[in-house]
C-alpha cells in the first residue's frame, strides 16, 4: 500500500515497512523510525500545524451513508471519570504500543472514534461549518471520501465547546486502546507543562449517523456432531426454519445460519431473551450464550480457535466461500449492534464481548493529527 508513495502516513503509522523483515514489529527501533518519518513530514511542510486552537468538521461518505462530526482534543479527565464512556476491554499489549508510539512522536496521530447522543444543535453547528469551502477533501483508495472544514471563528468555537461541554456523556465506539494509552501518557507527566497530553485525539459524530455493520461468525467444526443432530441441538434453542438464499437478519433475535451448502433462519425462543440486561441481550451474546456454549463447546470467544470473525464489509458470500472450502462448518451471519445498544452497555458500565462491533467507514490517520507540546 505504501510502495512507491513516500509521503504515506503508512511510514508513520505503521513504519516497521521502512525496516528489515526481520526486526521486530515492537523494538525500538520501529519507534525512532515512526518519530523520524512523521518529523520528515512537518518540516517538508506536507503536515502543517494550526497557528492557533481550532476545531474542524470531518465529513465521512460511504455510498448513499454520510456523517459528519466534530475534531477536537478530547479531555482525560473526562475520559478518567467515565463521563467519556468505554464498552470494551483492552489488552496489555496493544496499549504499550500506542503507548511507545505517542511518546517517540510527541504526539497523537490516530483519532479515536466517539459518539455523542442526539443534539439538534450540535448538528446544526457543523452544518454551519461545512458551508464554506473545505480545506482537504479527498477519495481514499477504498473509495471513501474525507472532507475536513476549519472552524476557527471565536464564537462559533466557544459556542461548540459549550454545547458539547454540556452533554451529559460521550461514548466510544472504536479507539479504545489509543484512548488508554493517551491516558497512561498524562498520568505519566508532570502536572506542569503538561501540555496538550491532558486530551486525546477525536472524532465526535452523533450517534444517530453512525453505522454499525454486522459482525459474523464462523466456527470450524459441529463439536462432533454430525448435521442432523446438530439441526436437533440448536431447536431446543431456537426455532430453525430453511431460507431459500443467503439470510441477512432483519431484525434483533433473528440470525442466518450456513451450513452444508444449505442457509437456515434462526429465531431465538423469546422466553430464553434476557431483556434486563444490556449485556446479555446482545445477539452477539444470545448465540454465545444459546448455542456456541452449549452446543459447539465455545466458552471462550477470546481464546479459543475454533472460532472467527468476519466483518460484514466481506459480505454474506465470505462465509459461504468458507464453508464450502471445508475450512469451516458453519458460519453465522449476525443482525448488527444498535448504537442504543452499545450506548445502554457503556452507560451500564459493563463489556461487550469480543468482536460486537463493526463500524464504517474508517477514519483515516494523519488527516488530522495532535501535537502534545
Amino acid at each position: 500500500m505504501a510502495a512507491d508513495k513516500p509521503l504515506s502516513f503508512l511510514h508513520v503509522s505503521k513504519a516497521e515497512i521502512d525496516l528489515p523483515p526481520e526486526v521486530d514489529h515492537y523494538a525500538p527501533e520501529v519507534y525512532a523510525r515512526s518519530a523520524m518519518n512523521f518529523r520528515r513530514l512537518i518540516d517538508g511542510g506536507v503536515l502543517r500545524r494550526d497557528p492557533l486552537p481550532c476545531y474542524y468538521a470531518y465529513r465521512l461518505v460511504m455510498g448513499e451513508h454520510v456523517q459528519t462530526g466534530l475534531v477536537a482534543a478530547a479531555s482525560i479527565a473526562a475520559y478518567d471519570s467515565n463521563r467519556i464512556r468505554k464498552h470494551e476491554f483492552t489488552r496489555p499489549d496493544k496499549e504499550d504500543d500506542r503507548v511507545r508510539q505517542i511518546e517517540a512522536l510527541n504526539a497523537q496521530t490516530g483519532p479515536v472514534l466517539l459518539a455523542h447522543p442526539d443534539d439538534p444543535e450540535a448538528e446544526s453547528l457543523l452544518a454551519a461549518a461545512t458551508g464554506k469551502p473545505a480545506v482537504a477533501d479527498l477519495r481514499a483508495d477504498d473509495g471513501i471520501r474525507h472532507t475536513l472544514w476549519l472552524i476557527d471563528d471565536d464564537a462559533a468555537m466557544a459556542r461548540i465547546s459549550a454545547v458539547f461541554d454540556a452533554m451529559p456523556a460521550l461514548y466510544i465506539a472504536d479507539g479504545h486502546h489509543r484512548s488508554a494509552a493517551a491516558s497512561r501518557v498524562a498520568a505519566g507527566r508532570p502536572q506542569v507543562g503538561k501540555g496538550r497530553a491532558d486530551s486525546f485525539l477525536a472524532v465526535i459524530f452523533p450517534a444517530r449517523q453512525m453505522q454499525i455493520l454486522d459482525y459474523n461468525r464462523v466456527v470450524r467444526d459441529l463439536n462432533g456432531l454430525g448435521v442432523e443432530a446438530f439441526l436437533l441441538a440448536i431447536g431446543e434453542r431456537y426455532r430453525v426454519s430453511p431460507a431459500a438464499g443467503p439470510l441477512r437478519p432483519e431484525c434483533s433475535g433473528v440470525c442466518g445460519m450456513y451450513l452444508a451448502g444449505r442457509w437456515y433462519r434462526l429465531q431465538v425462543r423469546p422466553e430464553l431473551l434476557p431483556l434486563s440486561d444490556p449485556v446479555r441481550r446482545l445477539d452477539v451474546s444470545v448465540l454465545a450464550e444459546q448455542l456456541l456454549a452449549p452446543v459447539l463447546g465455545i466458552s471462550d470467544l477470546r481464546r479459543d480457535t475454533r472460532i472467527d470473525f468476519v466483518g460484514g464489509m466481506r459480505g454474506l458470500g465470505e462465509l459461504e466461500r468458507r464453508v464450502d472450502s471445508g475450512e469451516m462448518a458453519v458460519a453465522f451471519a449476525m443482525y448488527p449492534t444498535q448504537m442504543a445498544e452499545l450506548m445502554a452497555v457503556a452507560d451500564s458500565s459493563q463489556v461487550m464481548p469480543p468482536k460486537s462491533t463493526w463500524f464504517e467507514p474508517k477514519l483515516a490517520d494523519g488527516l488530522v493529527s495532535l501535537l502534545l507540546d
